[in-house]
């Protein structure tokens, strides 16, 4: 077997989406901080401190790879594709980025191993990419791949993994807009990816070109008075930050595709959607996954012997995120319940 480190990579670049990727740098899991989902938000323990992370669509800004302060990050409604979290977007345009020059970088090396950040366990992804594999090939196995890493860090975080240390980030996990938001932004990222622009450019122009295929709206107090819509319905601010009952609804229809939370009013419907699916397949119909592998050593925050009884140790893989979403699903099913009965 033919194993070594991120850190022994050499980049060659093969074009001119290479340049400026450093293999030897693994990014952060959350590039850039955002966003919790709702606004006028409060944190347990600060007072006279709320959060409103709307963003006006004019703020955007030009795309940086792994992030600028003069980037525009926060969140805006579209009448197509629901709440955006232009943070989550973001980053994963950076990921898909990152992922497809080390799949590049691995073509017909065997087995190749790189080793990445915890999150609820030791993380390892594993990739075997045979020479002959074509560049729309390596662009759809990046996104598959960025996809599986942001939908572990939303399992993760239910389970009580957290990026700041003591602020859990169960009261996000699975949030309306969060999946759709990542895969939406690797759509973008492997769109780019084909683009002949320089990287930081084509972002910037396909992330425009695609929020306005969504119908986002034009000013942030439209952003606002659909978060008043569903206020009450799907979050809300009157419990503090980081209590888990401030996500009244959660996501969790995922494995395969998203589907966007709409808000409903008099122009649009759900029948409105434009619906993403999970690169799944290569242009020769094989799966994906024949190409990777991505591997959790799991640590006490899961229940891993109840969970998986038979695994006795073994790392999880991407294959068995439907089990853990099926555990999800059914805690909150639990807690539902018991709000009710809590509320009568």
């Amino acid at each position: 077997m033919l194993g070594f480190a991120v850190n022994s990579i050499t980049l060659r670049a093969q074009n001119t989406h290479d340049v400026g990727v450093d293999l030897d740098k693994i990014p952060p899991r959350i590039i850039r901080a955002c966003c919790a989902f709702g606004y006028d938000l409060k944190l347990w323990g600060v007072p006279f401190v709320s959060i409103d992370q709307v963003i006006n669509i004019d703020d955007l800004g030009e795309h940086h790879y792994m992030g600028n302060k003069r980037e525009g990050v926060g969140t805006v409604y579209t009448n197509k594709g629901g709440f955006i979290d232009i943070g989550h977007l973001r980053d994963q345009i950076d990921w898909t980025r990152y992922l497809y020059t080390t799949i590049l970088n691995s073509k017909g090396k065997g087995e190749v191993i790189l080793p990445l950040r915890k999150e609820a366990g030791r993380k390892t992804l594993y990739l075997n990419v045979p020479a002959h594999i074509n560049n729309g090939d390596c662009i759809l196995l990046a996104g598959k791949i960025a996809y599986d890493f942001s939908l572990w860090h939303e399992i993760s975080t239910w389970f009580g993994a957290s990026t700041i240390p003591l602020l859990p980030e169960k009261f996000s996990s699975f949030s309306v807009e969060d999946v759709y938001s990542n895969l939406l932004g690797i759509h973008i990222g492997m769109k780019t990816l084909h683009s002949k622009l320089p990287f930081n450019s084509a972002a910037t122009n396909i992330i425009a070109s695609t929020l306005d295929s969504l119908d986002v709206v034009k000013t942030a107090k439209e952003t606002y008075d659909a978060y008043n819509i569903v206020n009450s319905k799907w979050y809300t601010n009157r419990k503090r930050i980081p209590r888990t009952s401030i996500t009244l609804k959660r996501d969790l229809d995922v494995l395969s595709s998203s589907r966007p939370w709409i808000v409903p009013n008099q122009t649009t419907t759900d029948d409105d959607a434009i619906i993403l699916d999970v690169p799944l397949f290569n242009t020769k119909g094989e799966l994906l996954t024949n190409f990777y592998e991505f591997t959790i050593s799991l640590n006490r925050r899961i229940p891993v012997e109840e969970i998986f009884p038979s695994y006795q140790g073994r790392p999880i893989n991407q294959d068995d995120f439907g089990v853990l979403l099926g555990r999800i699903n059914n805690e909150l099913q639990i807690m539902e319940q018991n709000s009710m009965i809590e509320n009568k």
